[in-house]
C-alpha cells in the first residue's frame, strides 16, 4: 500500500509522476540502509524489544510527512520526512525467521510454510492496491497513507505480541558474527532482488500512469491486484505439489519465466487487453519469491537470519525505488505506455545475474549445510 499510495497522493496533490516517483524511491533507498541495521538488532536482541519502537518511530514521521503533503510544504520536506520515517521492520522476514527455527529439522514442511507466507504477502498485494486507490479516490490523497500506517502499526504488534514463537537470539559462530553481504551467495540474491524490485516498481507507476492516461484512474488498483492474484494462484500451486529440483536450479527456471511473461505487456493497446497480460505477468511471481527466500534461509548461519532476508528484502526495496523513479521520468518523457519497457528489461537483466552467479549460489549452499552439519554433531546430548 505504501508505493501506491505515496504515488497517487503525491501526483495528485502536486501534479508531478517524477516528484511522486523519487519521493517513494528515496523512502524506499532509505530503508535500504536502515532495515538491515534494524535487523541486526533484532537477530543480537530478539524480535519485540526492537521492533516495537521502530514502527513507533516510523509512524510518527509517517504522519509528519502526510502532514507536509497535505499543507503544501516545501518539496525538501517530503524527501526529508520519507526518508527519516523508513524504520519500519522487516516483518516479512520475522515471520520466515520464525518458521525457520520452528520447522529446521523439516526442509518440506519449510517450503510448504514459505509458500504459505509468499501467498499471504500476495493476498496483500490484491487487497493493498485496491484499498490504496479507493481511500485516494474516495476519500482525499492522503488516506492511503495513513491507511498504510495504521495497518502497519496493528500488524508489528499482534506480531510480537505471539512470545511463543518468538526465536531465540542466537550465539554466533567463533562468538563474533560477520556481515552476510560478505557471503558470495547472498551477495547474488541481492543483486537478482534488487533487479527483481525494479520490475515490481516500474510495473506499479506505469500501470499507475497507464491507466490515468486511458481515462480509468480508479481502475490501477484492481488491475495491480489480477497480478497479485496471478501470482497467489500460482503460489498455491507450487507450494502444494512436491518439486524434484534443486532450489538452486528452480530459481533462474522462476527468473526465467517471470521475464518472459513481462513481455507480453509491451502489445497491452488498452484497459481490456492489460488487465489478462497482467494476470499472466504475475504468474511467475511467487514461486521465484518461495524459492529465493528458501535460499536465503539456506545461506545465511540461525544468528544472521533476520539480517540475511533484511538484505534481500532491501534489495528488492532499492530496485522498487529505482523502478519507480526511472519510469517515472519515461512516461514524462516518452508517453505512459513506453513505461513498461522498463520492467522488461529490468526482468531479463536479474536472468543474467542469476544465470552468471548459479555456482556461486550452489557452493555456498553447500558449504551452509555442512556447518549446519558440523553443528549438529558439535552440539551435546
Amino acid at each position: 500500500m505504501y508505493g501506491i499510495s505515496t504515488v497517487v497522493m503525491i501526483a495528485t496533490v502536486r501534479d508531478s509522476y517524477a516528484l511522486a516517483g523519487l519521493v517513494a524511491g528515496s523512502g524506499l533507498l532509505a530503508a535500504v540502509l536502515i532495515v538491515p541495521r534494524i535487523s541486526r538488532l533484532i537477530d543480537r536482541h530478539g524480535q519485540s524489544r526492537i521492533a516495537v519502537p521502530a514502527t513507533v518511530f516510523s509512524v510518527v514521521f509517517t504522519l509528519l510527512h502526510v502532514a507536509c503533503v497535505r499543507y503544501g510544504a516545501p518539496d525538501w520536506t517530503l524527501f526529508a520526512t520519507a526518508v527519516v520515517s523508513s524504520t519500519l521492520p522487516n516483518v516479512g522476514g520475522m515471520v520466515r525467521a520464525r518458521w525457520a527455527e520452528l520447522l529446521k529439522d523439516e526442509p518440506d514442511a519449510l517450503r510448504t510454510a514459505n509458500a504459505l507466507e509468499q501467498v499471504l504477502d500476495e493476498v496483500g498485494f490484491i487487497v493493498g492496491p485496491i484499498l490504496s486507490v479507493a481511500l485516494c479516490t474516495t476519500l482525499f490523497p492522503e488516506a492511503g497513507v495513513l491507511g498504510a500506517t495504521a495497518l502497519s502499526l496493528a500488524g508489528t504488534l499482534l506480531l510480537t505480541a505471539q512470545r511463543e514463537t518468538e526465536p531465540p537470539v542466537h550465539e554466533p559462530d567463533g562468538g563474533r558474527a560477520s556481515s552476510p553481504l560478505r557471503n558470495r551467495g547472498l551477495q547474488i540474491m541481492i543483486l537478482t532482488f534488487l533487479l527483481t524490485g525494479a520490475v515490481f516498481g516500474s510495473l506499479e507507476l506505469a500501470t499507475v500512469a497507464y491507466t490515468e492516461a486511458l481515462g480509468h484512474a480508479s481502475s490501477s488498483g484492481w488491475v495491480l491486484a489480477l497480478m497479485a492474484l496471478g501470482s497467489a494462484l500460482s503460489g498455491l500451486a507450487f507450494g502444494a505439489v512436491a518439486v524434484p529440483a534443486r532450489q538452486t536450479t528452480q530459481f533462474p527456471i522462476g527468473v526465467a519465466a517471470m521475464a518472459v511473461l513481462i513481455v507480453p505487456l509491451l502489445l497491452a493497446d488498452g484497459l481490456l487487453s492489460l488487465a489478462p497480460l497482467m494476470f499472466v505477468a504475475g504468474m511467475a511471481t511467487a514461486p521465484t519469491m518461495i524459492t529465493g527466500m528458501t535460499l536465503v534461509q539456506r545461506l545465511v548461519p540461525p544468528a544472521q537470519i533476520n539480517e540475511g532476508m533484511a538484505l534481500t528484502v532491501t534489495g528488492l526495496l532499492a530496485g522498487n525505488a529505482l523502478g519507480s523513479a526511472l519510469t517515472g521520468r519515461v512516461v514524462e518523457w516518452s508517453g505512459a505506455q513506453t513505461g513498461y519497457r522498463i520492467p522488461c528489461v529490468a526482468a531479463v537483466l536479474a536472468l543474467v545475474a542469476v544465470l552468471a552467479g548459479t555456482r556461486r549460489l550452489s557452493r555456498g549452499v553447500a558449504a551452509s549445510d555442512d556447518t549446519e552439519s558440523r553443528r549438529t554433531v558439535e552440539q551435546p546430548r
